[in-house]
């Protein structure tokens, strides 16, 4: 009868273990991404930037409610761009309302815009931006849509956006 018992709690230990409610994240992030070109700006850019490339890949910090509803929302930025000239002056990074060929105005700024022109020795650029408040009903509206939306880089030379791409969910 001891071995039943001892049999019994073992199994007891192994169900508990295989328990993975609770484990996952109530809000994970959600992470969108754009490939970022000259060609993509309306208009295309057609001076010496228009060589440029590069990526951002935007996490979105989001609380939700009980009906999945999105709440507050931060986001965190990573952009990279290279192939413009060393000492481009940068103006501003954003994400405005737009589907391909169209342009919308500013509705989540990154703060570079806000901030001191920046500019590069090198022809690459790479910026952080992190904890950028997103309204609860932005964050809602490029979720369920976010091809909908752009992200694109301004400079002087290029004061309506040098690089532009469409935002793509990958997680």
């Amino acid at each position: 009868m001891q071995r039943w018992g001892w049999l019994l709690l073992a199994m007891c230990v192994v169900a508990a273990g295989c328990d993975d409610n609770g484990t996952a994240p109530t809000n994970p992030p959600l992470v969108f991404t754009a490939l970022l070109s000259p060609a993509n700006e309306v208009p295309p850019i057609g001076n010496a930037e228009s060589v440029a490339r590069g990526a951002v890949q935007i996490t979105l910090n989001a609380t939700r409610d009980s009906s999945g509803a999105i709440t507050a929302a931060t986001a965190d930025f990573h952009v990279q761009l290279t192939g413009l000239p060393a000492g481009t002056v940068y103006t501003g990074a954003h994400i405005h309302p737009g589907v391909a060929g169209i342009n919308g105005p500013v509705i989540v700024n990154t703060g570079l815009s806000t901030g001191p022109p920046v500019s590069f020795a090198s022809n690459t650029a790479i910026w952080d931006f992190r904890g950028i408040a997103v309204p609860a009903a932005t964050a809602q509206l490029i979720v369920n849509n976010p091809s909908a939306y752009y992200f694109n880089v301004h400079t002087v030379s290029n004061p309506g956006g040098v690089a532009r791409g469409q935002l793509a969910r990958t997680q």
